[in-house]
């Protein structure tokens, strides 16, 4: 009796199975939604608004060209300037709009860290396209949450192995950073790497001005009175502008070896008042004058055609934005193709995301199994002579992802201290251009 139960019960369960789907596929929708963020407002909006002219510019272009197999992208913005409780007020009112969507935000390291398990509770996919702080990812384990972007691990170690081949023979430093989760994880960072690759060297001062301060006078005061060999500032956006403003203006620039891991996104807004031998990051490698991209017909169109649109130059965060539209785009395509044109669910999008090799405007980027974009470092010096009107960087050198990141599953705090001076000679990093 048993054993006739047991073969009806298997044989139903066996009808079943031929019956139901192994996935439900969705229907096709009338169009993809973004739900995305930038500072639109407040001093952090010079690095934001191009971002999103950047953004809606090539929306227009990809949407033109027919979009994900027929679908239309389209975009919703939050500002990210509006503050904390409002932004995520909206972003949770976006995230859950009926239809099919992905949310890419945010700029603020700060938002990244609240929004991001507020995506994986409602099975979102998020990317994060800006923001920096490794702590947004690390030990989290999240299914739908990605950075497109490097993080701060991989800026802050290439940053300290660019000012140890620079400058290898200095003995003192201060940092101005900003006073928020970016200004303080990646001080943290860079000074634990630069100690256990030179632990002979001396902080005199850590300074953290408030985010949005309108006057670096006292900062600026106290560096004239100590004089270090060194000075590092992550600070970005009108923030950075205002301090590097001040700081030259009293000669600061000259006297001292400035580090500047984002100044790009400030150097066409500061013109002559960054000096030559200035060290410049680019928050990865998307550079406009990159010689190794300069001629590529993809950069070189899109580089016009923003230059046309705003009369500036593509900045790190419009290269970040490009790269996560590109993510996007080319996720659902591999996944349609994947599953014979059937339109994927937001767990096999997910999953296509987490093995994604491609590129956006510069060097090939791989996400790995953790959702971190893999994306090495570009980083020189601003130049003596410039063909535009405002500070070229030149003698550039690149860092792999692979050299400047733990492996997945370590912890960037605890990593960067075990770092070794034999780094610095390793043969994967490579001299642009030659």
């Amino acid at each position: 009796m048993k054993t006739l139960l047991m073969r009806s019960l298997a044989t139903v369960l066996g009808l079943w199975m031929v019956a139901a789907p192994a996935v439900s596929q969705p229907e096709r929708p009338a169009e993809i939604k973004l739900g995305m963020s930038t500072f639109m407002t407040g001093s952090a909006a010079v690095l934001g608004a191009p971002a999103k002219v950047a953004a809606d510019m090539w929306i227009e272009d990809f949407n033109a060209k027919g979009g994900v197999d027929g679908v239309k992208l389209r975009q919703t913005w939050i500002d990210e300037g509006q503050g904390a409780d409002k932004f995520l007020t909206e972003y949770r009112r976006l995230a859950q709009e009926p239809g099919e969507k992905v949310m890419v935000s945010a700029i603020s390291s700060g938002y990244c860290g609240a929004l991001a398990p507020v995506a994986e509770d409602l099975k979102v996919i998020n990317i994060l396209w800006e923001c920096s702080s490794e702590k947004v990812l690390e030990g989290k384990n999240y299914r739908y949450v990605f950075k497109t972007d490097p993080n701060g691990t991989m800026e802050m170690v290439a940053a300290v192995l660019h000012l140890l081949k620079v400058k290898p023979d200095f003995k003192t430093l201060a940092v101005v950073n900003q006073d928020y989760a970016w200004g303080r994880d990646s001080w943290d960072l860079f000074r634990d790497a630069l100690l256990a690759l030179k632990p002979d060297v001396k902080i005199v001062a850590e300074m953290f001005p408030k985010f949005g301060a309108p006057d670096f006078s006292a900062e600026v005061t106290r560096l004239q009175a100590l004089k270090p060999d060194v000075v590092l500032s992550t600070a970005w956006g009108g923030d950075l502008d205002t301090f590097l403003r001040q700081a030259s203006q009293r000669g600061l620039l000259k006297s001292a070896q400035f580090v500047l891991p984002l100044a790009d996104s400030s150097l066409e807004r500061l013109g002559d008042a960054v000096p030559p031998g200035v060290i410049v990051g680019f928050v990865g490698d998307g550079y406009f004058a990159d010689p190794e991209f300069a001629n590529d017909p993809k950069v070189r169109d899109f580089v016009k055609k923003f230059k046309d649109k705003t009369g500036f130059y593509p900045d790190f965060g419009v290269y970040h934005m490009v790269q996560a539209l590109e993510a996007i785009t080319l996720a659902y395509e591999k996944s349609l193709k994947a599953h014979a044109g059937a339109w994927p669910t937001t767990e096999q999008l997910a999953a296509t995301l987490r093995t994604l090799e491609y590129r956006g405007l510069s060097r090939p980027i791989r996400i790995r199994e953790d959702g971190q974009a893999m994306q090495g470092q570009l980083y020189g010096v601003t130049l003596e002579h410039s063909a535009y009107p405002f500070p070229q960087v030149g003698e550039l050198m690149f860092y792999p992802a692979e050299l400047v990141s733990p492996p997945v599953g370590e912890i960037s705090a605890k990593w960067v201290k075990t770092l070794k001076p034999d780094l610095l000679q390793s043969k994967l990093i490579q001299r642009v251009g030659q």
